[in-house]
């Protein structure tokens, strides 16, 4: 099986590479879609902001790519955040940052309404319903993971599992072929490696 992770230029690429290299996958780092031309699955991972995100996407012609693609995609942290149609990141006053459009839903600001510090930070328990997506296979409601975040999605329809913070946030989504991880897989241990070694099994 050949996976392509998208060459986003943020910081957590490395460790995601890492992390797929301990499960005994040898991901493609693909700056452009062409270069992914013969992978069957596709990580997008992300950290930083949603706007520059987004501009490294559209200028290396992912964007499009992705809109169109039906290749299983798991998006890691911003990655997963970029799955959805806009955000509250980076408008500062000049309206919504449109994202790819591939889960319906929005990034919105989160409050953690006395729950600890902004951002959330830190490790978290996630809650699902056993058996309810391929991703969460092996892995146990109240399972630990670490989060490092300031925006999140509010629990909808795609939503697999919940992290609680304040309101509920998205922590697993599946919309079709697409999927996605608010937290880092890649440093949530065991569980984690799990979650990924679903993706890449599964």
């Amino acid at each position: 099986m050949t996976l392509a992770l998208i060459d986003t230029s943020t910081a957590n690429i490395a460790s995601v590479r890492y992390a797929l290299n301990r499960l005994g996958a040898e991901p493609v780092l693909a700056a452009t879609p062409g270069e992914a031309a013969r992978a069957e699955k596709l990580v997008l991972p992300g950290v930083g902001a949603a706007g520059p995100a987004m501009r490294a996407l559209e200028a290396s012609g992912w964007a499009d790519a992705l809109r169109t693609d039906t290749r299983p995609l798991l998006g890691v942290c911003l990655g997963m955040q970029l799955l959805f149609g806009e955000s509250d990141e980076d408008s500062a006053g000049g309206g919504p940052v449109p994202l790819l459009g591939l889960v319906p839903g929005r990034v919105e600001r989160l409050d953690p309404a006395g729950a600890g510090p902004w951002p959330h930070m830190g490790w978290n328990t996630l809650d699902f319903v056993p058996g309810s997506d391929p991703l969460t296979e092996g892995i146990e409601p109240g399972a630990h993971v670490y989060f490092v975040h300031g925006f999140y999605v509010p629990e909808g329809p795609a939503t697999v599992a919940t992290a609680t913070y304040g309101p509920r946030i998205s922590a697993i989504v599946r919309h079709g072929h697409v999927a996605g991880c608010q937290f880092h897989p890649e440093r949530s241990g065991a569980v984690g490696a799990r979650i990924l070694s679903n993706f890449i099994r599964g």
